[in-house]
């Protein structure tokens, strides 16, 4: 019997740095591109919003505060799934060895 050995998942704090850089690129590293582009667009469309519904006294944080609100999110929910699944992946690999 061959046994499959599963790809290493990517590294939970490279996926951190690219949703840090990009709203729902951590999400698209890891495998889930539906959920990532979704957090992208929301991310897109209540900064729009945000920025059309405040005034133009406000500054750049406080006009697009819907997107950057999403975009936070984002962040630790992708960092989260690239730790469990590679704590996922360690625990299978130990109990195959």
């Amino acid at each position: 019997m061959t046994t499959h050995q599963e790809p290493k998942p990517i590294n939970p704090y490279l996926v951190l740095a690219i949703a840090a850089l990009l709203p729902g690129g951590g999400h698209v590293a890891i495998g889930q591109p539906s959920r990532g582009l979704g957090l992208a667009f929301f991310s897109l469309l209540l900064a729009v919003v945000t920025w059309h519904l405040s005034t133009p006294e406000q500054s750049f944080v406080g006009r697009s505060a819907g997107g950057l609100f999403v975009w936070a999110l984002s962040i630790p929910d992708a960092y989260k799934l690239a730790r469990l699944r590679l704590e996922a992946w360690s625990w299978r690999s130990e109990r195959r060895a």
